[in-house]
């Protein structure tokens, strides 16, 4: 085999093609801007250190997260906005993002692991949470097996697997911090997003009565999730109408705290997704709570458009309009 490689080429082409197999296609996000600052390069691949795994990355999503911090756009509120940006460039870069690759969730096939691994074998099919060590807008990502990875299950695609270690994360949190019962009854503005499609789903698992705000395209799709009611907000303020709220749950971060909390029932709770986020550090425990709920079809991703990794640029100005329904899905090389 090894004749037949050298047969018909140089040593320097042979090295060429094996310089080629060490490295790997990511998305660099050079310095803060518009979505024309994100480039896709070939860089070094990397190697997974003893307690890690390297996973072949096949879907990956956009979110507004990515695109805040590509943008250094905060959006908690013009006040908020210019007391955080110090905070912001300190933790994540004064230039531009000191973790060049972002992207925070990701599905795809675990290609070799450390020495110390136990948990996982080359060609388990994963998905997880990057979390702050972003890095998934590439080919490969290596993460310590204990991170919040876990194993797809099989029904699931990577596409539909891929958005949960975030959005999905991010709805069960703040269900479990209102503490929402059986029957309480829950309103969800911005019910058509990434954390809301989820929110939604969640919510009536749980047993609530569930109330979406949304846009009047995605009216269907949000009572297709199991919302008792869907809102139209370019037709109605739902936060004048006689209905009172045991939660009410901001999922986007633009509608006035104080209207929200004038439709609580005493006592009820309000949460913002941009204001009462709380602890960054996500859970493996959640991950598997969602892993479980997947596998029994009693969740899904709600995917709006697909992008390959070279449509990084247009993936980002989409998720930048504002009006994605879902998830926004990269994928990475062949699915299969």
């Amino acid at each position: 085999m090894i004749a037949r490689i050298w047969h018909g080429t140089t040593k320097r082409e042979h090295l060429e093609t094996y310089s080629d197999f060490l490295k790997m296609k990511a998305v660099i996000c050079t310095k803060y801007g518009p979505p024309e600052v994100l480039e896709v390069r070939d860089i070094e691949k990397p190697t997974p250190k003893d307690d890690e795994v390297l996973i072949k990355i096949r879907a990956t999503t956009v979110h507004i997260g990515d695109t805040k911090i590509r943008g250094f756009k905060p959006g908690l509120g013009k006040v908020q906005d210019v007391l955080f940006k110090p905070i912001m460039r300190f933790m994540i870069g004064f230039r531009g993002p000191r973790k060049k690759i972002l992207g925070m969730e990701l599905a795809g096939e675990i290609e070799a692991i450390g020495g110390d691994v136990t948990l996982f074998k080359p060609g388990d099919k994963v998905f997880a949470a990057t979390e702050m060590s972003f890095g998934a807008h590439a080919e490969y990502k290596c993460l310590p097996e204990n991170g919040v990875l876990a194993k797809i299950p099989a029904n699931m695609s990577y596409a539909e697997a891929a958005p949960v270690p975030n959005g999905g994360i991010t709805a069960l949190r703040f269900l479990r911090r209102a503490n929402l019962q059986r029957n309480q009854k829950i309103l969800i503005y911005g019910a058509s997003g990434s954390v809301g499609t989820f929110t939604v789903q969640l919510a009536k698992y749980m047993g609530a009565e569930v109330v979406g705000v949304c846009s009047t395209r995605n009216m269907n799709m949000v009572r297709s999730l199991g919302a008792n009611k869907a809102i139209d907000y370019t037709r109605e303020d739902f936060t004048k109408n006689a209905e009172m709220y045991d939660v009410v749950f901001d999922a986007v971060g633009k509608a006035s705290p104080s209207q929200c909390k004038n439709i609580l029932k005493p006592g009820g709770v309000y949460l913002n997704v941009l204001k009462s986020s709380g602890s960054l550090k996500l859970d493996i425990e959640e991950l598997i709570f969602l892993q479980e709920l997947m596998e029994k079809r009693e969740i899904k991703a709600v995917i709006d458009k697909r992008y390959s990794l070279d449509q990084i640029v247009e993936a980002h100005k989409y998720v930048d309009r504002g009006h994605k329904k879902g998830h926004v899905i990269i994928t990475v090389g062949s699915e299969t």
